[in-house]
């Protein structure tokens, strides 16, 4: 049977693309097995790949930062790449890369079963809705078959551009509410996902 330790085996293992060429360690996820919010970011940089962890450079201590301000910390979350190594010199992800590592993500979002998902950036926005910008996304709910995601922006955004650490506090702030909601709305079917063919729902709440 399939297990989140499994995965993380399996992910050590992969030479699926030639990103496990460059690595010094894979970083396949970490967190509560089954945690109610899943938080999915790009790929591991310098920092990460020495340490085989997510999340643990100056966007991590930024993520640190923002989970303890909704009263949570990592022991809460489970936290995952789109990529499980780094790519040379923190490039973006190349389209197969993404796609030799998507069914390492798709098993560790059907083990850990979250309540929502939190896209951090633009490549985990564009594995639920490709060709949407982060500006017309960010901050809104959303459903994604029998998931709901709620994209904001990379922690790393506010390293580059401080002016944008407002708006990703604001809209991390929103999430103990979202989860409220989810847990409280009995109109909301997860379990009958929508047509993946149909346009994806925004969904009003509060």
């Amino acid at each position: 049977m399939e297990s989140l330790a499994k995965i993380a085996l399996r992910v050590a293992e992969c030479s699926d693309c030639s990103l496990h060429r460059s690595r010094t360690k894979p970083v396949p996820g970490e967190g509560n097995n089954s945690a109610e919010i899943m938080l999915i970011g790009e790929g591991p940089g310098a920092k990460e790949d020495q340490e085989g962890r997510p999340f643990v450079g100056s966007a991590g201590q930024f993520l640190d930062q923002l989970l303890n301000s909704i009263g949570l910390n990592r022991l809460d979350v489970f936290i995952a790449n789109m990529v499980k190594c780094r790519p040379p010199n923190n490039r973006d992800p190349f389209p197969e890369e993404l796609q030799a590592c998507s069914k390492y993500l798709d098993k560790q979002i059907e083990l850990v079963n979250p309540l929502l998902i939190v896209t951090l950036g633009r490549f985990s926005l564009s594995r639920f809705f490709p060709g949407e910008t982060m500006g017309m996304a960010r901050g809104k709910l959303r459903q994604y078959k029998s998931r709901y995601i709620f994209p904001i922006m990379h922690p790393a955004a506010a390293l580059y551009r401080p002016q944008n650490k407002i708006t990703i506090m604001d809209d991390f702030g929103v999430i103990p509410e979202i989860l409220s909601t989810l847990r409280n709305t009995s109109d909301i079917n997860v379990a009958s996902p929508f047509d993946e063919s149909s346009p994806p729902e925004q969904l009003s709440l509060f």
